[in-house]
């Protein structure tokens, strides 16, 4: 390791002495009101109780450049980016008075360059996307904060992201000091409190040092989450020449993961779980958030990533699935285009279930019939355990233990070898599962109400339920998007609001019972066109009837009619499933509700292929 170079400094002879530039390839400025009011009230703290004490910030860490006294951030940007902004503000609420001179010679410096032409240098220099830009645009605005934006918008840069950041953490100073320092004075106390005991210690040292000291200091808990660190990480093993390349390479991990709103932490657990045998001392075969850092640097894992010898090709395999991981969520399966299972399975998880990535990821070199199967008996699986409420803990487990015997299937170069493997992935993992889980299932669904699940599931099941009903009707064979059942309303055939003299009616008819128990439970749950529900409103069932018969969902009309078309037709044959109903009693919900429970384990059974 190279020399290393120690200093204190206090932060005017920092600005003073020191040129920083924020490399490209470091993390953006990403603090935020809350961590920028913490430092602005600790600092506050000590000036009015006439602290005469240093005020130790902590260290920074940095990398001398090829320019003299220029050195690239390491470690301690999010600290010194602040610190500048302060300067920023205090210069801008100081103007007219001797501090605006000193303060702006600790921004920037005027220099000339080999064509006579007069050049501004800042003090803190951040590289990534447009950052420079918003830094000028706040100089240049100083006490006029509304300029701010008109001045990024002629040069066509939208604010967003760590560029919104530092814009928002500017406004958050320059009001702080504005609400708290607004008498010059006071304002000159700040200033004399933060130029002379606000100190930090710079150490100074070759890049590749830099970032070693980086990683030692960050494996002792101090620092950046574990994305941030595994970037340094395969930065320090990476020469200079590449770092640029490096960055590059590392945003198309980050910018689609936050465009697409995911968190990144989140999918670098799934790609480990779904790319790697995990071992761990809990023997769960789970990593968390807070472990991926520290998976890198055990010695099987550095093997098995290969990070250190070809860190390219682990940030390349890292970009892959990054694309497939998105694709996924959009409803897409292993070939890139759009897949009823992959769609119905977001119908039932939502936004906020995802775990089921895990055992996809690691499946996606199957071909797609045996990928489409797969998921197919996926939805199958994830409805029994959503339906049951089992915990996510048990599944996060499994997913991780199957995700290493799914790529082994996906690695085999036999067809028939790799279809049997599979049929008995399924028959172990899913069937025995959803065999071991159908008692409770069976009276989840007898006690389903409106209110079980969230809504938007309660939608997807009505919405399998009649499309397959439609299939049978219809003859079909091969389930399209679920989506024209997804956007019919739900319709309660007991009204959610009722008029008093149908309540009166159904507690006349039905002693005993509670009308607003019978009016959310499944069996009282269809799905309806909406202009034919408006009209429904909240009658009587008898004046409803001659609606429902007008649905297109067969589902829904056989509760006026059923229609019986020759003798062994698929029609006859989803028949028994369903009844017409001239009255509309306690007695007559509870009967379908089972009807629906036997309707259910017809949609949502595990087969092999």
């Amino acid at each position: 390791m190279s020399k290393i170079q120690n200093l204190k400094f206090t932060i005017e002879e920092a600005f003073r002495e020191c040129f920083y530039v924020v490399p490209d390839y470091q993390r953006e400025y990403v603090w935020t009101a809350k961590e920028v009011n913490q430092l602005l009230e600790d600092l506050h703290n000590e000036v009015i109780n006439a602290n005469d004490n240093e005020y130790f910030i902590g260290t920074v860490l940095v990398s001398p450049r090829d320019i003299n006294n220029h050195y690239d951030v390491i470690d301690g940007q999010q600290r010194l980016t602040t610190f500048y902004l302060i300067l920023n503000a205090l210069k801008a609420q100081f103007l007219g008075e001797p501090q605006y001179a000193v303060l702006n010679g600790l921004i920037s410096t005027s220099y000339t360059d080999k064509g006579g032409n007069i050049k501004k240098s800042l003090k803190l220099n951040p590289q990534y996307d447009n950052a420079e830009d918003v830094i000028n645009a706040i100089i240049e605005a100083e006490d006029n904060l509304d300029n701010i934006i008109p001045l990024l918008g002629a040069k066509g840069i939208v604010q967003f992201g760590a560029l919104e950041n530092i814009i928002n953490a500017y406004k958050t100073i320059y009001g702080y000091l504005k609400e708290n320092y607004n008498k010059i004075e006071d304002l000159r106390k700040y200033w004399g409190y933060l130029s002379n005991n606000v100190v930090f210690i710079q150490i100074s040292t070759d890049v590749n040092s830099a970032l070693k000291i980086f990683e030692t200091i960050n494996e002792r808990g101090v620092g950046l989450n574990p994305m941030d660190l595994l970037k340094n990480l395969l930065f320090s093993h990476v020469p200079k020449k590449n770092f640029t390349r490096l960055k590059d390479e590392w945003k198309k991990i980050t910018k689609p993961l936050e465009k697409n709103k995911e968190k990144p932490l989140r999918f670098l657990r799934y790609f480990l779980m779904a790319n790697y045998a995990v071992q761990n001392d809990r023997s769960d075969s789970i990593v968390r958030e807070d472990e991926i850092y520290k998976w890198f640097l055990k010695q099987d894992n550095v093997v098995a990533s290969n990070f250190k010898n070809e860190p390219f090709v682990l940030i390349r395999k890292i970009i892959q699935t990054v694309e497939t991981f998105l694709e996924y969520t959009e409803g897409k399966g292993n070939d890139g285009q759009e897949n009823v299972y992959m769609n119905n399975i977001r119908s039932l998880t939502g936004g906020a279930f995802s775990l089921h990535y895990i055992i996809l990821l690691a499946a996606k070199p199957l071909p797609k019939e045996l990928f489409d199967h797969l998921l197919k008996q996926l939805e199958t699986f994830l409805f029994y355990y959503i339906i049951t409420h089992t915990s996510t803990k048990v599944l996060e487990r499994n997913f991780s233990v199957w995700a290493d015997e799914l790529r082994e299937i996906a690695l085999i170069n036999d067809p028939i070898l790799q279809k049997d493997e599979l049929n008995n992935f399924i028959i172990n993992r899913f069937e025995k599962s959803v065999n071991d889980k159908r008692s409770e299932f069976t009276d989840a669904i007898r006690r389903y109400h409106f209110y079980s699940l969230q809504q938007y599931r309660t939608r997807y099941i009505l919405a399998k339920l009649s499309q397959h009903v439609d299939m049978a009707y219809k003859g079909i064979k091969t389930p399209g998007n679920l989506k024209e059942y997804t956007v019919l309303e739900i319709e309660h055939i007991l009204p959610n609001n009722p008029e008093a003299e149908l309540f009166d009616y159904f507690i006349l008819e039905n002693p005993g019972k509670n009308y607003w128990e019978y009016k959310d439970k499944l069996g009282n749950l269809t799905l309806l066109e909406k202009p034919i529900n408006i009209v429904a409103g909240r009658d009587f069932f008898k004046d409803k009837l001659p609606l429902y018969e007008l649905s297109k969902n067969y589902l829904t009309s056989s509760i006026a009619k059923i229609n019986v078309v020759g003798l062994n037709t698929s029609i006859n044959r989803i028949n028994p499933f369903l009844k017409t109903y001239t009255d509309w009693r306690a007695d007559n919900i509870d009967e379908r509700q089972i009807q629906l429970l036997r309707l259910c384990d017809e949609v949502w059974q595990i087969k092999t292929i």
